[in-house]
């Protein structure tokens, strides 16, 4: 399947990209002994003939030379010292894009070095695929963004437990975004074991997250806007595997390419995460833009919930944009608990909550649109306003 998807839409070739991007004038990129070797220079100085590679010697030089761009420097993660000094120097020279290759790469030193002004952190060893996005990326701008805006939103859905209906809301608010935003929405369904999200829309024999997991780092290579089935609403679908997957198949690496491939081909992503924490579910979140949790108006669930979100502070996700949804409330059920008594519960109000409606299941169990079923619903409208805050605009700023 990965073959077959490179050669039906064409492997993307960095060098003609960046010729018709950068234009006549070289970028100069001044790379540091060490921070990808000799092969490594020789493989990235092939894939762009138009960009100018500068070597620096052994040292990170305290004052670069004139007229660099970028910086490719290797950091030690797990010298103390090394990472300050790297600090420092990001700060010292905002006006180089740095990019660095982090050895012993862990999750708060590379948030650490994006916020001081790291215009991308690589975990070394540095594989040809990320390498090449990363300054496709750099080298596709007019200047070096210190304080990069990122374009395109990467959103994880979790949940609070089963049986809350995430992956219907996914997809149904996936199907409304899709038509306000032209056709770039994806959802993708990481749900290794019991994802359904393909069958929530009828789609079947497409590329699926198996498809995906075999490519390795090469699915950065593949235009995943042409190769994911397209649903009529414009909306884009990675289906779940086929078969039952264990979780340990998927790797934290894997995901890097997943969404660095999603990131780039689509305006904004949501994933349909599974309901277990693994190495690779908590990088997906650490990438993410946003978190989304989908529970129940139950006590179990209501209990779960407040286990969930206490997971995500220890992971040091607090600094995301985080979405609370109740789903399919109905009278019985807050008869028996109230929303305000579960706000109270959760020491937080929740953002949004969606009323029980039938059709959902009609919806479901038909492979359409809610709004295909029934318009001008409560649910309907409900999920309009869910579409209004996934489609706010978010930006990541450094810290100075």
């Amino acid at each position: 399947m990965v073959s077959q998807l490179l050669s039906r839409f064409g492997r993307q070739g960095s060098s003609t990209t960046n010729a018709r991007q950068a234009g006549p004038a070289a970028r100069r990129i001044g790379v540091v002994d060490g921070a990808l070797g000799d092969s490594g220079l020789h493989m990235v100085a092939g894939l762009f003939p138009h960009a100018a590679f500068v070597p620096l010697g052994a040292e990170w030089p305290s004052t670069p030379p004139p007229g660099l761009d970028f910086i490719i420097a290797a950091v030690d993660g797990g010298s103390a010292t090394e990472v300050e000094a790297a600090r420092a120097r990001i700060l010292a020279t905002r006006h180089i894009g740095i990019i660095v290759v982090l050895r012993q790469a862990d999750v708060i030193t590379t948030r650490q070095l994006i916020r001081d002004g790291a215009v991308d952190v690589l975990p070394a060893p540095v594989s040809e695929a990320a390498l090449a996005l990363s300054l496709e990326r750099l080298l596709g701008v007019g200047e070096a963004r210190p304080q990069g805006k990122r374009d395109n939103q990467v959103v994880a859905v979790i949940k609070a437990g089963g049986g809350v209906g995430a992956t219907a809301l996914t997809v149904q608010v996936g199907a409304i975004l899709a038509g306000r935003r032209a056709g770039d929405v994806c959802v993708a369904d990481l749900d290794l074991q019991f994802g359904c999200a393909g069958l929530y829309l009828d789609i079947h024999d497409a590329v699926s997250l198996t498809d995906c997991m075999a490519a390795g780092g090469e699915i950065a290579d593949v235009p995943l806007g042409a190769a994911l089935a397209r649903h009529a609403n414009g909306l884009r679908v990675l289906v779940g595997p086929r078969e039952v997957t264990p979780l340990e198949a998927l790797s934290s690496k894997q995901i890097d390419a997943l969404l660095a491939g999603l990131r780039r081909d689509f305006a904004l992503t949501l994933l349909d995460m599974p309901s277990v924490w693994t190495a690779w579910t908590n990088r997906a979140l650490q990438l993410a833009d946003r978190i989304v949790v989908v529970t129940a108006l139950s006590v179990p669930h209501i209990h779960l919930l407040r286990r969930q979100l206490a997971v995500i502070a220890k992971q040091g996700l607090s600094d995301r944009p985080l979405t609370l949804v109740l789903n399919a409330v109905s009278p019985e059920q807050t008869a028996a608990l109230s929303v305000r008594a579960a706000e109270h519960a959760l020491g937080r109000p929740f953002d949004l909550c969606l009323p029980q409606d039938g059709a959902m299941d009609v919806a479901v169990n038909q492979g359409v649109e809610l709004s295909s079923i029934r318009r001008g619903t409560r649910l309907e409208k409900a999920l309009g306003q869910f579409a209004d805050i996934l489609h706010a605009p978010m930006r990541l700023t450094a810290e100075s």
